[in-house]
């Protein structure tokens, strides 16, 4: 079952820390990145051992993969509208 992290009972930041102490190498999906906030999990990422990633046609030793994007709303893809 997925957790949600509101940050008025469940932290994000502490549940990310507790994730990553007991992980190999991780994949972050977000729609908005500030990187002041990564200084808070900077540390446990450091200490990632990593792991082998098949990307295309190679295995790659990853440790943390970060992916920034937003959805497109629904009436700018029927406008033809693009963030460039």
């Amino acid at each position: 079952m997925p957790k949600i992290y509101d940050n008025i009972e469940n932290q994000l930041t502490k549940g990310l820390n507790e994730t990553l102490e007991v992980s190999n190498r991780t994949d972050f999906c977000v729609g908005y990145f500030n990187l002041r906030g990564w200084k808070e999990v900077a540390v446990k990422i450091d200490l990632l051992s990593g792991a082998s990633v098949n990307e295309g046609k190679e295995d790659i030793h990853r440790t943390c993969r970060l992916l920034v994007g937003m959805q497109k709303l629904p009436i700018d893809i029927l406008k033809g509208t693009s963030y460039k």
